[in-house]
């Protein structure tokens, strides 16, 4: 069964910064081939797309995000990243990786609180 890992979550201050770090379980043989996304969830919220990156790099993100978020990928150690810049308080909510569009069970997430 694939396991999805997330880390890196904190309580920062508006303006600052933070990096995400999504694992994926080893017995996925198939991950560079695979698109994989970053989502968010927000308390009372549904779960919302953040942005996605392609198997060959090509990067997409939710106009929430755009100009602040960069996603990237090391294919190497199954690993997905999510670089936050310019955190704002509605960028609270705890984050979660997973192919795109979303497919396997969702991890525990990392949380994020940006709080001044």
């Amino acid at each position: 069964q694939v396991q999805l890992v997330e880390s890196g979550g904190g309580v920062v201050q508006p303006g600052d910064s933070l990096r995400l770090s999504c694992i994926v379980s080893r017995n996925i043989f198939s991950f560079s081939a695979m698109d994989w996304g970053w989502y968010r969830q927000a308390p009372g919220d549904q779960r919302e797309f953040v942005g996605r990156i392609t198997s060959d790099g090509h990067t997409r993100y939710s106009n929430s995000v755009s100009a602040r978020f960069i996603i990237s990928r090391d294919n190497s150690k199954n690993a997905v990243y999510l670089q936050m810049d310019g955190l704002k308080p509605e960028d609270t909510a705890v984050y979660f990786c997973n192919r795109h569009p979303a497919y396997f069970p969702w991890g525990q997430g990392t949380q994020v609180t940006v709080s001044s």
